[in-house]
C-alpha cells in the first residue's frame, strides 16, 4: 500500500504586525527528508499543534478529506516510491504514486478551494536528467528520464507546472540530487556503503561489492537540502542571502558511518 504519513505542524508568526497562520502538511513524514524537514520547520515555529494523518497518494477521496480538514499555507510532496531499481519491478505502482499522486494531491488543493492561499513544493529529482545532456546540469537542460522513476518524477513536474500557469497556484519544483544522512534507506547504494564499513571495522565483515564504480554524483546532506526546500536554487541563495551547506561532504561521510558502527555494534544483524 502507498501509505503516506503527513503531518500537519502549524504556528502562529508574527510578521510586519500581524500575526499570520502557518500550516504545513508534510507527505512522507516517515522518510529522510520529511522527518528531517518537520524538525526544522518545528525549529523555526510553526508547531502548536502537531498532528499525524495516515493517508495514500493513491486515494484522492483520503488527500482531499486530509486537506480539507487542515487547510494548508504550505504543502511539502515529499510521498514517493524513490528508489530507481525497485521503479523497474514496480512500474505502475511507481507510476501511480509518484506521478498521478502528485495530480491527485494538486487537484484537492484545487477541489478545496486553496490555489490562492496554499503554497506547494514538488520534491522532483535529478533523476529527469537520466541521460545526461550537459554538464553540469542547469534550469534550462533537457530532461531525458531513463527509468520509470525519473518517467514518474517528470510528469510530476510537469503538472506542477500546468497547475502553477492554469490556476495561479503558488507552486514549484525542487529539483534535487543525491543527499544523504543516517537516516537514509538501507536499500541505497550509500548506506550499504557506510554499513558495510562499519561491519569492516567491528569485523564482521572482510569485504563487500559495488556495481558501477565510474558514476559521478552531485552529494549533500539532506538536512541542508530540507532548509534549501524554503530557500530555492543553492547557488541563488548563497549568492544573494549567503546561505552555504552547514555539512561538509567528510563530516557526512563521518556522520553516516558513525552511525553505522554504533547500529552494528549493538544489532549485528540490522
Amino acid at each position: 500500500m502507498a501509505q503516506s504519513a503527513a503531518a500537519a505542524a502549524s504556528g502562529d508568526v508574527n510578521g510586519g504586525g500581524k500575526t499570520k497562520r502557518k500550516v504545513a502538511i508534510i507527505t512522507g513524514i516517515t522518510g529522510q527528508d520529511g522527518s528531517y524537514l518537520a524538525e526544522f520547520l518545528l525549529a523555526k515555529g510553526y508547531e502548536v499543534d502537531m498532528k499525524l494523518h495516515y493517508g495514500d497518494l493513491t486515494d484522492s477521496t483520503c488527500l482531499v478529506k486530509i486537506i480539507n480538514e487542515v487547510k494548508p499555507t504550505e504543502i511539502y510532496n515529499l510521498g514517493a516510491q524513490s528508489h530507481v531499481k525497485i521503479s523497474f519491478d514496480l512500474a505502475e505502482y511507481t507510476a501511480d504514486v509518484d506521478g498521478v499522486g502528485t495530480l491527485r494531491l494538486l487537484d484537492a488543493v484545487k477541489t478545496c478551494g486553496l490555489t490562492e492561499t496554499v503554497r506547494f513544493y514538488q520534491a522532483s529529482t535529478s533523476e529527469l536528467y537520466g541521460k545526461v545532456q550537459e554538464i553540469p546540469q542547469k534550469e534550462t537542460t533537457p530532461f531525458y528520464p531513463r527509468s520509470p522513476y525519473g518517467a514518474a518524477k517528470l510528469y510530476a513536474y510537469w503538472i506542477v507546472v500546468n497547475f502553477r500557469e492554469a490556476y495561479n497556484l503558488f507552486a514549484v519544483n525542487g529539483i534535487l540530487f543525491n543527499h544523504e544522512s543516517p537516516r537514509r534507506g538501507s536499500n541505497f547504494v550509500t548506506r550499504k556503503i557506510s554499513r558495510s564499513v562499519a561491519k569492516i571495522h567491528l569485523g564482521q565483515l572482510k569485504c563487500f561489492s559495488l556495481g558501477n564504480l565510474d558514476s559521478k554524483r552531485d552529494w549533500g546532506h539532506a538536512k541542508d537540502y530540507v532548509e534549501d526546500f524554503l530557500q530555492g536554487d543553492s547557488s541563488k541563495a548563497f549568492k544573494i542571502l549567503g546561505w552555504k551547506p552547514r555539512v561538509t561532504f567528510e563530516e557526512l561521510v563521518k556522520e553516516m558511518v558513525d552511525a553505522d558502527v554504533e547500529l552494528m555494534r549493538n544489532n549485528p544483524n540490522a
